[in-house]
């Protein structure tokens, strides 16, 4: 569970870009933090990510980095230490704790996907000393952190703080990254998922699971973080009007957990520190479905290598869903396989899937078999089954996923006419398509073409800086856009696109088409 609980609560807003904030008004008399280990517990979570940092530089815990911070607050008389507070009630809860540490400080030019590089070279070092003291607080005075996020990227060198203060933590983004954001914040991940992609894409510290390869040599899984309101990480009386509903969260679930990933989903306190009713309530919801759904397997079976395995009914049961996983510390050995029915004699094919890794949940129409088959019908090696387990879940309703063709959106033109000895110059400007955190394709589409019209390079702009390591191109016509770091309502997208076209005499037009990055 993610805590993203920070000034921007007071605020109303996604950020505190400014830093400046009164802090006299900071002061939740309702925070309670067992009882945010409580909600935690009631959907199923065992740990919790707490935004000890966001991007304005306020720090939830005491500390000379800085005066802006909880030092500066009435809350606890100045005295107060979030990080501490909520370190003993995970203790108490028996619950795992990470943290949240943005790498940059709006107070040193470090803002919102600075990864930590200030604006004026000059801030460097002393800033580099600073954010590596406040690493250092973190991970030593409030016993083991199991996961540290540094979102979008850190560009300070903290690799050495790291080994020596957080050796068995997975490491969300930077060079020293061991587990990978999915490329939106949807809570979603594309189906194949596979956790493992080449060492040189996860050191990057960027990759996402447009980086998937089942064959890689790294192993990082994939965190789907999301928050509870669509699309905001951060309290408001507004923003809870926005509260996802009972099925977007298991649908959330079955494309994240159940395509062997992992969940991540934000709780948002209010300015009080209080958890509302209505959020607790959702939380609930979705964790008693979820037990519902999955404490009682009709059938089960652990530990099978095989290319086959058939479970045998004794008598005619119904069933629509499966849940099962292999071995992972063996690497994504299954590489395709299907599910068969079995009625009477005759088989027939319920799914045909390829992934599996932790955990592959299935859903189907329910149907009344004698026996279902689990065939492997793709194997890098003997597929090593860990479990398998058949449920028959009352009332479910099948509904097929999604359509995932989302609609592409127009944003730009190209015309030959305007080329000069056959070359042009085109510069996107994409803020108002790319809102979000996530990845986007981007595709150049024909509309007229009597002779070829290519593009020979593209740069991508990112806040007016050159941000080419977070654009990626798949052939001719199509780029991949990572916005990894938060995007504020200053932050600015474009493309530059080198054109050329073969023969002046004809002419060429089209368009450029965008979309959020689908399967």
């Amino acid at each position: 569970m993610f805590i993203h609980f920070g000034i921007a609560t007071w605020l109303g807003t996604e950020y505190d870009e400014k830093g400046d904030f009164d802090l006299s008004r900071v002061n939740p008399s309702q925070l309670n933090t067992d009882d945010w280990c409580e909600v935690a517990k009631s959907w199923g979570a065992k740990q919790i990510i707490f935004v000890a940092k966001h991007v304005g530089g306020f720090c939830w815990w005491q500390t000379n980095t800085t005066e802006y911070s909880v030092k500066n607050t009435p809350w606890r008389s100045g005295k107060g230490d979030l990080l501490k507070e909520l370190a003993a009630s995970c203790k108490k809860y028996h619950i795992k704790l990470g943290v949240y540490l943005y790498p940059g400080d709006v107070h040193y030019g470090a803002g919102i996907g600075s990864g930590g590089k200030t604006k004026d070279p000059l801030q460097q070092d002393a800033y580099n000393k600073i954010f590596r003291q406040q690493l250092t607080e973190v991970l030593t005075r409030y016993g083991e952190m199991v996961e540290v996020w540094f979102d979008g990227n850190c560009e300070i060198e903290v690799s050495d703080i790291l080994e020596k203060h957080a050796k068995n933590a997975v490491i969300f983004q930077s060079k020293m990254a061991t587990i990978r954001w999915p490329g939106s914040e949807s809570g979603m991940l594309a189906y194949p998922a596979w956790n493992s992609l080449r060492l040189e894409k996860l050191r990057t510290g960027i990759s996402t699971q447009f980086d998937d390869d089942p064959d890689g040599d790294a192993w990082a899984p994939l965190e789907s973080d999301a928050p509870l309101y669509n699309h905001h990480w951060f309290w408001s009386k507004h923003n809870e009007t926005k509260r996802k509903p009972l099925d977007e969260l298991l649908n959330m679930y079955y494309r994240s957990v159940g395509y062997g990933g992992t969940m991540l989903l934000n709780c948002s306190p209010d300015s009080t520190g209080a958890v509302t009713t209505g959020d607790k309530a959702a939380y609930k919801a979705f964790g008693d479905e979820v037990a519902r759904r999955f404490s009682k397997p009709a059938k089960a079976v652990t530990d099978k290598r095989a290319m086959k395995l058939t479970m045998q009914f004794a008598k005619p049961t119904e069933v629509n869903h499966v849940v099962f996983g292999e071995d992972y510390r063996e690497g994504h050995r299954i590489r395709g396989y299907q599910l068969v029915g079995v009625r009477n004699g005759i088989r027939s094919t319920i799914l045909k899937g390829s992934s599996v890794g932790r955990k592959k949940i299935d859903a189907f129409a329910t149907g009344k078999f004698d026996a279902v088959e689990l065939e492997v019908t793709a194997a890098a090696g003997v597929p090593m089954i860990r479990y398998f387990n058949i449920y028959n879940v009352d009332g479910f309703e099948f509904k097929p996923e999604p359509n995932e063709s989302a609609d592409w959106k127009h944003c730009g033109r190209w015309n030959t006419s305007a080329f000069k000895n056959g070359r042009d110059t085109l510069k996107l400007l994409l803020n108002d398509f790319i809102r979000k955190p996530g990845q986007y394709e981007l595709r150049m589409v024909a509309d007229v073409s009597v002779t070829s019209t290519s593009i020979d390079s593209a740069i991508l702009m990112i806040d007016g800086t050159a941000a080419s390591r977070y654009l990626v191109r798949e052939g001719c016509d199509k780029f991949y856009i990572s916005r990894t770091d938060q995007i504020g309502p200053n932050s600015s997208t474009a493309i530059v696109f080198y054109m050329r076209s073969d023969n002046a005499v004809f002419q060429n037009r089209g368009r450029f088409n965008i979309r959020e990055r689908v399967s």
